[in-house]
């Protein structure tokens, strides 16, 4: 189906020669975000039971490793200046930017399976099992994205940037999808009891969002989810 929304044109894009302190500051939060998120089962227990002591210790280490690699520019956007200048350009994805963004994959796309497939048993059955699944299905899921993300099967973590233009707005559609469909069904969990008919409409909610939302990011009407149209020059994000 040939692509009918917005689109951006490289040679309107700002070109932007290095990355200021604040803008290399602010993407910090996101990369602590991703590989905090990364041990799944902790993760669960961290929104099920509250902060614990095994929590701040990997938050511990999350902080020193990535802030060590955005000091040393070996975060996406913590560079000291933009790695993509041409959107088309068949230039090598470095090491760093195919790690961050596999274990960016796994964050947005495992949680939002994991959460709707509990969702889905708890309407059909009344019963809550996410801690099962989290313990037994998490990380089967996740070493699956890590090996797509080491075969370079998932957007921005291919071998060449030069897709660059088209795989960024998956990458941001899906982000914007999960984020806005996620808090909403945090909210609905904290404010609705946990009853079948509850469970499903979580899960109307849940499923409706991610659809409307990826609805708006395919026709690129959320922030960065315009493909690039070929042009002379780009900064990418």
């Amino acid at each position: 189906m040939p692509y009918k929304g917005n689109v951006e044109y490289a040679q309107a894009r700002k070109m932007r020669e290095k990355n200021t302190h604040l803008y290399r500051l602010a993407h910090w939060p996101i990369w602590i975000w991703v590989f905090f998120l990364a041990p799944g089962p902790l993760t669960f227990a961290l929104f099920a039971h509250g902060f614990g002591r095994n929590n701040l210790t990997w938050l511990g280490l999350v902080l020193v490793g990535t802030a060590v690699a955005a000091l040393r520019g070996q975060l996406p956007g913590a560079e000291p200046g933009p790695y993509i200048l041409r959107f088309d350009e068949d230039k090598p994805n470095p090491l760093y930017r195919r790690v961050c963004y596999t274990f960016a994959w796994n964050a947005v796309v495992s949680f939002a399976l994991l959460n709707l497939v509990g969702l889905f048993i708890a309407a059909v059955t009344g019963f809550w099992y996410m801690k099962q699944i989290y313990n037994f299905g998490y990380l089967p899921l996740c070493l699956t994205i890590l090996l797509l993300g080491l075969g370079g099967m998932l957007p921005r973590v291919g071998s060449s940037t030069k897709g660059e233009g088209t795989e960024r707005r998956y990458f941001y559609g899906s982000v914007w999808a999960v984020t806005i469909s996620q808090t909403i069904l945090l909210v609905l969990w904290k404010i609705l009891p946990q009853t079948r008919v509850a469970s499903w409409v979580k899960l109307g909610i849940f499923v409706g969002v991610l659809v409307v939302t990826g609805l708006a990011a395919y026709r690129g009407k959320l922030p960065r989810t315009r493909p690039i149209v070929p042009g002379e020059l780009m900064v990418a994000d």
